[in-house]
């Protein structure tokens, strides 16, 4: 099923064609305001510059042409060169009753579907998942879920920090003490920073934990035992956060830094037989056409170290070929903070240079800003520490709770529990989500788990009173006949408009990954039903056909709110 926006576009452009005989972009896009339609036609101002036409008599024109071939729109051109685009209330009723029988809600799956990686894992072996990890695990999920449901292949990446000197550093010191390793990642959390204070004051230390990292390279059975076991008990931790946050990624999602360890130095090699690797005081790097530092000299990129050792961007250049030679992906998607932009700009450079990247394959690069508390710095504990992504989860679902038991007192504990986590976990990734993710956002527990405004709590509170009323009314969906269908106030047509834009909403975050778009449509969309609720009585409506009519546009702005919000990874329930 196209979408509003596709059909209009498609027969404006029949008409421009028709009439002036050209193609011609008619600039379709949704009214900023009620009072100047449903759409506009915004792009014959710009075609009227081109054909050096007055841009109003060319609206004119192509008004009145549209108006005789559809007399389901009401279309009348506005101020310098612009056609305001009302529906009928029989257009929107078609389009209705299209959509009721469509269980993707007009949403096709592509024709066309792609390999798609996804990387949005990336937390250290070692050490505990902070706030810090929260949004490429959020918005890396939702990029995922939106994929899937739009039939492309995703491929999840996990790609965690499991090799490197920190090792080295962390399994002397713990061969040196005799430390009998603990199955909890906090212990091993607290193993670290003892070892890396070590490290950074005791040279000799540092030197003997350089050497262990060599031993592990070298496969030494009592080194490899430890850091398997550091593995093993980090795995088990990022697991239980993602469950415990909803998110995708799993075990077999993972293929850390160590997994591309031995394809190091063949693609040293491989560079240095293409001629693409310079020397710079015994280091391999690559120059990048474009890059410079601050004193305008070539920036590089370094590859291999002057004692041999590999650095991210070597892994990251090898991870990439990987994806594309052996995942065969025709799409890679990077979810990273924002940091890291040159880092992905670089590389991205640098494999097109090597001749490695297809022509038909696509890098893209994500980045977001930081999560910070209400001073604006970035969000900590009053200690100054990182806040343990778990026990953010934690909080939030206890501050949930504080605020669902006392609206129903009488809730069994087991059910309050599954209320809170939804409501909690729904708050934490709706707030993250509905910012720009390129920007910085201020956490705010007040505002996230408020159950007014642009909030999580806000549209799940809307789905929960549509299901009240099917219940109230002990209505199924299955009873409700289309024949009856019928909109009479404005409110009932602006909502079944807002509806019915849940295809073109979707299209267009695919396009871009602006997933607050989506966010601020289902707010949208929950606000209008929130004012056709108060206007428009469901159950006691004047006539059956009325109220049959309102619970199928009910049913139908619940369905769009649910979807929606598992597109984000966000869950609803029937009651609360």
């Amino acid at each position: 099923m196209l979408s509003i926006k596709s059909q209009l576009s498609l027969q404006c452009a029949e008409i421009i064609q028709r009439v002036l005989g050209m193609d011609a972009d008619a600039g379709i896009e949704v009214a900023g305001q009620a009072q100047f339609g449903d759409y506009q036609a915004n792009g014959l101002l710009k075609l009227a510059k081109i054909l050096k036409q007055n841009p109003k008599a060319l609206a004119d024109q192509v008004a009145t042409a549209w108006q005789q071939s559809n007399p389901l729109l009401r279309l009348e051109p506005s101020g310098p060169g612009f056609i305001n685009i009302y529906l009928s209330n029989d257009f929107v009723q078609t389009a209705l009753s299209q959509l009721w029988n469509d269980p993707r809600l007009g949403i096709a799956k592509t024709t066309d579907p792609k390999n798609i990686v996804v990387d949005y894992g990336g937390a250290n072996v070692a050490k505990e998942m902070h706030v810090g990890h929260l949004r490429s695990a959020v918005i890396g999920d939702a990029v995922v879920r939106i994929l899937d449901f739009l039939g492309e292949h995703p491929i999840r990446q996990n790609h965690i920090g499991d090799w490197g000197t920190q090792f080295g550093m962390l399994i002397e010191h713990i061969l040196e003490h005799h430390i009998e390793l603990s199955t909890q990642v906090s212990d091993l959390d607290q193993l670290y920073k003892t070892a890396k204070q070590r490290f950074d004051n005791d040279n000799t230390f540092a030197e003997r934990s350089r050497l262990r990292v060599v031993t592990l390279q070298q496969g030494d059975q009592t080194t490899l035992m430890i850091w398997r076991e550091l593995i093993k008990v980090s795995e088990q931790h990022f697991e239980e956060v993602y469950r415990r946050l909803g998110v995708l990624l799993t075990h077999e999602d993972i293929c850390g830094e160590s997994f591309f360890n031995d394809q190091l130095p063949l693609l040293i090699e491989a560079l240095a037989e293409k001629e693409l690797l310079q020397d710079s005081d015994g280091a391999k790097v690559m120059l990048i056409d474009g890059y410079v530092d601050r004193d305008q000299k070539p920036l590089p990129l370094m590859l291999r170290k002057s004692d041999g050792g590999y650095l991210y961007a070597t892994t990251d250049l090898a991870a990439m070929r990987y994806r594309i030679e052996q995942l065969r992906a025709q799409e890679i998607i990077y979810v990273t903070d924002a940091r890291q932009k040159q880092h992905f700009a670089m590389l991205f450079a640098a494999l097109e240079k090597t001749g490695w990247l297809p022509t038909d394959v696509k890098l893209q690069h994500l980045p977001f800003g930081a999560v910070l508390g209400a001073d604006r710095k970035p969000f900590k504990t009053r200690s100054g520490e990182s806040i343990k992504l778990v026990d953010l989860i934690q909080e939030s679902m206890t501050r949930a709770a504080d605020k669902i038991k006392p609206k129903n007192p009488n809730l069994d504990d087991a059910v309050l529990q599954h209320l809170a986590r939804e409501v909690g976990v729904g708050a934490l990734k709706y707030a993250d989500l509905a910012s720009d993710k390129v920007k910085d956002y201020i956490f705010d527990w007040d505002l996230m788990l408020a159950f007014e405004g642009n909030t999580a709590p806000y549209l799940q509170n809307a789905y929960v009173r549509i299901r009240a009323i099917f219940r109230k009314g002990d209505i199924q969906e299955e009873q409700l006949s289309l024949e009856a269908l019928h909109l009479h106030d404005d409110i009932e047509k602006q909502l079944a408009v807002k509806v019915l834009s849940i295809n073109e909403i979707v299209s267009s975050v695919r396009q871009d990954w602006a997933i607050q778009r989506l966010c601020h449509y289902l707010f949208e969309l929950a606000s209008l039903f929130h004012r056709f609720y108060e206007q428009c009585p469901v159950l006691t409506a004047a006539t059956p056909e009325s109220k049959q009519s309102r619970l199928l546009l009910c049913a139908l702005t619940a369905r769009v709110l649910k979807l929606g919000l598992s597109l984000l990874g966000i869950g609803v329930f029937e009651q609360m």
